[in-house]
């Protein structure tokens, strides 16, 4: 029995993934991948899913996910599955570019972070207004 674990992060959350061999169910946080909303989250979970019908029906995948938003842990978790699969695939090569086709966010983490506040400021960019008078 093979088992891999995987993590895939956005912003700050942070999703690791461990697959085995089992008959396809997902569960993210001890909870089933059906019962996630909004409904538009489970279709962007659902994604690597469909890509790698063939090897998804074949294995059990359980995320645990912590930190960020709502919308940042869907990303991450959705990275964690597509690199869980693609690694439990032996690295196919025809499911990588099946992957990146649809994708490239769906095997490469996106590095975008937010601005740190300046010094003295309250924002990142945008100076305080200076009066003269």
């Amino acid at each position: 029995m093979k088992t891999i674990n995987v993590s895939g992060s956005r912003k700050k959350a942070v999703a690791r993934a461990t697959i085995k061999d089992g008959k396809g169910i997902v569960r993210i946080n001890k909870q089933s991948i059906e019962t996630i909303e909004p409904e538009i989250s489970r279709l962007r979970l659902q994604e690597p899913l469909e890509i790698a019908k063939d090897f998804s029906k074949k294995v059990n995948i359980d995320l645990k996910v912590a930190g960020g938003g709502s919308q940042s842990q869907i990303e991450a978790c959705r990275l964690a599955i597509a690199k869980s699969i693609y690694a439990y695939s032996n690295k196919d090569a025809q499911l990588r570019k099946d992957f990146i086709d649809y994708d490239r966010h769906l095997l490469i983490a996106d590095t975008r972070r937010n601005e740190p506040h300046k010094p003295n400021d309250s924002k990142p960019r945008a100076k305080r207004q200076f009066s003269k008078r």
